[in-house]
């Protein structure tokens, strides 16, 4: 009698524990009825372009992040257990926060929680963070704008480093244009390999 294979519950990235919709705790948040409404839904792999890049081109100062439009925060996870970093999560959806508790606790780790939507983050709070990642935020057209100004806000309350990652849309390279003709931004072609194979963009404005 042939065995069946048992479903695979996760995949490991950058020594981070990353569960699919399968995982037991994760099908447990989900009989609880917390269902994500702005796609909040899954593991974005642009989360994973971030890891791998601040992996290999670290900050100086990497204290305080804000991980912004977080969904199930992997990316700013990682940067909680690997950089020692405080982070804040940052979604407007606050049914994603029990996943992102599944996802941090299966790594020993923990962020802090903000609901908040892009336009209401102001220039005094964006002033209290270091570095602000985001992955896949610019999905919608009418995204661009509230995305880009975030940025203008970042630049001008003196966030380090910014970091925006996507699977190149036409939306977000509309929005890291105007950040490469306001802010000397960078883009940059990513991808990674192994047991998450992702690739797409990362848009860099170091703000030192």
């Amino acid at each position: 009698m042939t065995q069946r294979t048992p479903a695979r519950t996760h995949r490991t990235f950058r020594k981070l524990v990353l569960p699919n919709a399968s995982h037991p705790a994760i099908r447990r948040v989900r009989r609880h009825g917390n269902l994500p409404t702005i796609h909040g839904n899954k593991l974005w792999k642009s989360s994973c372009l971030l890891i791998d890049y601040l992996q290999k081109h670290p900050s100086d100062v990497c204290d305080r992040v804000i991980d912004v439009g977080c969904g199930w925060g992997i990316a700013g996870i990682w940067c909680a257990r690997e950089l020692g970093a405080e982070v804040t999560s940052v979604d407007a959806d606050a049914n994603v926060f029990p996943y992102l508790d599944v996802v941090a606790e299966l790594n020993g780790a923990s962020t802090t929680h903000c609901v908040k939507r892009f336009e209401q983050l102001s220039t005094a709070q964006l002033a209290q963070f270091d570095v602000l990642i985001a992955a896949d935020i610019c999905f919608w057209d009418d995204l661009v704008d509230p995305v880009f100004n975030m940025v203008n806000r970042a630049v001008k309350a003196g966030v380090k480093r910014i970091l925006i990652a996507d699977p190149e849309r036409p939306t977000f390279h509309e929005m890291a244009q105007r950040c490469v003709d306001a802010h000397c931004a960078d883009v940059l072609e990513w991808q990674t390999r192994g047991s998450v194979e992702a690739r797409g963009a990362i848009m860099v404005i170091e703000n030192a």
